[in-house]
């Protein structure tokens, strides 16, 4: 095939073939003990978290001499107002960040990185996102799910030693995986890259690249064809953005994060060695997934800091601001905002600390662990700040500048609201985030009875499936039936002043309601199962509440065994606990009590234009144009924007 080929039009996939293409991509098996699996099949494995694991000595003295350094860049040299009334990060703080060593924390020191963990990596993206968001997801977006991630899982020695040094202190890299037509189905994936020679020649067009408008290095996906000596299939590739035929056509624009460099990003013949192919051919999409199972981690470490100045702001605020003679903290629908805000801070940090030192042990499979940190903290954690804009009243809904400019403090609330929106969409939406929590959640089920549910498996296959399926359910339902959970004495270990040992046992019990739902709903529903987004939605739901809880009340323990605040942890804790517990229930009665079925009927009818009467005496500021651009692989036409930082 001759290197100028291009793909005529889209792939046409349908909707069996993209499912089949997602289920290639994942990790099959599991090699590994898992807590949050176990949590979904009704076994409460304490002992996975319990006692909660801590960083290696070193790496931690390594990772506090590093925040305290990043602390002090942070306060003296960046702006984050101006960052963000010039929707840009100023060159020479990318520069200290740079000489900082801050672009290579995850990189090993042998590649000229610092080394840190992921906790201390964490925490570090924690302190720079609170003084400007934009770092955060600068430094993220390189280290992440950027070339250095890629590369420390399944580069080669000699990729590793060409470009981690490279990462660690002087170019910025970007992760190119969404194109205008292609969001979380990569079955439907456009851009190409046709094998020529030793080379690979690229052609296609990247939408959403953040840091792509100042990278130096780029991990592009992209689709091989099958031919002879090429089994193909969608391909990680190193590519350098200054190769010829590379251009950044558009910076663009968002309702947040103003200074990110997030672009559009045009391949034309681009010419790539072989050797920059990450992993084997086909192996991209689950190079992508693995990667996000720990990179997804430094979203909540940006949630954990919004939690953590909310309620600093909360408490400053709520105590200066008096109403009716008191000030409105002690007004109960103010306080319960702050007990919420409180309590929900301390859950998130527990929930980011102990999935990110579980990834650094790496004794568990956390791939579940990190997708629900994700979705749970960014669920959260937008829910913190709307509180905190309410509590504000109409000083929330005011920009900082102009708070500043008649004489307040300039409090950026709503920059925060705005800031934070992104996170239920990045790096998987919440919808997805379900839909592929909720996949790996029913595993052990689709693993021996999945044949019985599929309509195309031959008779004997789903004999067989039942034979094993009678075995497996045989075992596992009658220990569904009662466990610890129902043992007064159970989690006794947890109880130190305020009893946390109710809240373990609590979650012990509904474990093995949440399994039990699920077995029941997957008898019920068979193979239309993977259609009820909804239920598996609040299923999925169900065990990040629980997952929030364990890990609150692990943490609690830790601290009051260390001497840290563990009073205070236990009462923050408790609190979250019952809070939890109250969403939780919620959750349960909305499995069979909810208007999923309505909602499909009135769906079909807005589709039809049953009720576009509804949509009448109103105008629509939106103008004209495509819903989604024209990306048809030919040469850019458009100025190329690209500006790298050196």
């Amino acid at each position: 095939m001759s290197a100028s080929t291009t793909p005529s039009s889209r792939p046409a996939v349908t909707e069996r073939e993209a499912r089949e293409v997602a289920e290639a991509a994942r990790e099959q098996h599991w090699r590994k003990p898992s807590f949050a699996k176990e949590l979904f099949l009704g076994r409460f494995r304490l002992d996975l978290i319990h006692p909660h694991p801590l960083p290696d000595e070193e790496l931690a003295q390594r990772g506090e001499e590093f925040l305290a350094k990043l602390r002090d860049f942070v306060e003296t040299k960046v702006d984050g107002g101006l960052i963000e009334r010039e929707a840009r990060i100023p060159d020479e703080v990318i520069d200290g960040l740079k000489e900082l060593g801050a672009f290579g924390m995850k990189i090993d020191t042998k590649y000229g990185g610092l080394g840190l963990g992921q906790v201390y990596y964490n925490k570090a993206l924690a302190l720079a996102g609170s003084a400007s968001p934009a770092i955060g997801v600068l430094l993220s977006a390189h280290q992440s799910i950027g070339v250095p991630q890629p590369l420390k899982l399944f580069g080669t020695q000699e990729q590793r030693e060409r470009f981690l040094p490279r990462c660690a202190r002087t170019d910025i890299s970007a992760f190119l995986l969404t194109e205008p037509d292609v969001g979380s189905d990569p079955a439907r994936l456009a851009t190409t890259a046709i094998p020529d020679g030793d080379d690979y020649v690229l052609d296609g067009v990247k939408l959403w690249t953040t840091n792509g408008v100042v990278a130096d290095l780029l991990v592009v996906m992209a689709r091989v064809p099958k031919s002879e000596g090429h089994r193909g299939g969608i391909t990680a590739f190193v590519v350098e953005t200054n190769s010829p035929g590379v251009t950044v056509e558009n910076r663009n624009a968002f309702m947040g994060l103003r200074g990110i460099e997030n672009g559009v990003t045009r391949f034309h013949q681009v010419r790539v060695p072989a050797a920059n192919r990450v992993g084997e051919e086909g192996q991209g999409l689950k190079i992508a997934l693995t990667t996000l199972n720990t990179g997804r981690l430094s979203l909540p470490a940006s949630c954990v800091a919004a939690g953590k100045w909310c309620l600093k702001i909360a408490r400053e605020w709520s105590a200066a601001r008096e109403q009716w003679g008191k000030p409105v903290a002690h007004h109960e629908a103010v306080g319960s905002k702050i007990s919420f805000i409180a309590a929900t801070t301390f859950a998130l940090e527990a929930v980011t600390d102990l999935a990110s030192q579980m990834a650094d042990e790496d004794r568990n499979d956390i791939r579940i662990e990190g997708a629900l940190a994700k979705l749970y903290a960014s669920e959260m954690a937008w829910t913190m700040a709307d509180e905190l804009v309410q509590i504000r009243g109409g000083r929330g809904f005011e920009t900082a500048d102009s708070l500043r400019a008649r004489g307040e403090r300039g409090v950026p609330a709503e920059q925060l609201l705005r800031d934070l929106r992104i996170n239920r969409i990045f790096e998987g939406s919440t919808e997805i985030m379900h839909l592929l929590i909720a996949r790996e959640a029913v595993d052990a089920h689709l693993s021996v009875a999945g044949d019985l549910i599929d309509p195309e498996k031959s008779l004997g296959d789903k004999a067989r499936a039942g034979a094993n399926a009678g075995v497996f359910y045989a075992k596992w339902l009658p220990k569904l039936v009662a466990g610890p959970g129902r043992l007064p004495a159970s989690y006794g270990e947890f109880k130190h002043g305020v009893d946390l040992s109710g809240h373990l046992r609590y979650v012990e019990r509904t474990a093995r309601k949440l399994a039990r739902s699920t077995f029941y709903a997957m008898s019920r529903w068979q193979g239309r199962m993977e259609s009820k987004q909804g239920f598996l939605g609040r299923i999925v739901d169900i065990g990040a509440e629980l997952f929030a809880m364990s890990a609150s009340c692990v943490r609690a323990e830790l601290l009051r065994s260390q001497g840290d605040h563990g009073r205070e942890a236990y009462q923050l804790a408790d609190v979250f606990c019952r809070q939890a517990r109250i969403r939780v229930e919620e959750l349960f009665t909305r499995l069979w009590t909810n208007t999923d079925d309505l909602d499909r009927k009135v769906v079909k009818g807005v589709l039809s234009g049953t009720y576009e009467w509804l949509e009448q005496g109103i105008v629509d500021p939106s103008g004209d144009g495509p819903w989604i651009a024209d990306a048809t692989p030919g040469p850019s036409q458009r100025e190329n924007v690209h500006r790298p930082i050196r």
